[in-house]
């Protein structure tokens, strides 16, 4: 990945997913996700070369560009709340396809009640195919820490999901 514009476009198919999916532990919605990712590539693109394993580097820099963009909307909605007249919001309650989308749906809550840490190792690990080297400098943890968080996971993955009632 030297720096072969083709070569990051292969790259970028093969784990822009991953990164979204990690940046949606995050922020509240899909499009929010993929605008943190495309600020976290910018931000990895201009510093790439300092990284010792770009593709750890980069999960790292979508993190950091979640957990700014979680702030950021936190104070917004501060700011907001402050100078905001009460007024009743309506939702549009109309969604897609049910089937998919609510197993979707009840995947991501079941991946958002797990901690944080957790939650951020298995994202990596089962959608990003990082090893746990590449998890642990990612997450700045020894590789032993991302081993256990990763089985701690799993483990309230599988028991939650055998929890949820099957239509």
């Amino acid at each position: 990945m030297a720096g072969d514009p083709d070569e990051w476009e292969a790259w970028l198919d093969r784990h822009g997913a991953t990164l979204v999916l990690l940046a949606r532990q995050r922020v509240a919605s899909r499009a929010d996700a993929e605008d943190v990712v495309q600020e976290a590539f910018v931000r990895f693109w201009r510093s790439r070369q300092r990284a010792n394993d770009p593709t750890a580097y980069l999960y790292t820099c979508v993190q950091h560009c979640a957990l700014n963009w979680q702030r950021s909307r936190e104070r917004r909605s501060r700011r907001e709340e402050v100078a905001a007249r009460p007024e009743a919001e309506a939702e549009d309650s109309l969604t897609g396809p049910l089937g998919q989308e609510e197993r979707r749906e009840a995947i991501e809550a079941v991946l958002r009640s797990l901690p944080e840490p957790q939650r951020e190792v298995l994202v990596m690990k089962v959608w990003g195919g990082l090893s746990f080297p590449q998890i642990a400098e990612a997450a700045q943890i020894s590789v032993n820490t991302a081993a256990s968080r990763y089985r701690y996971a799993l483990a309230k993955l599988r028991e939650r999901l055998a929890e949820e009632p099957t239509p």
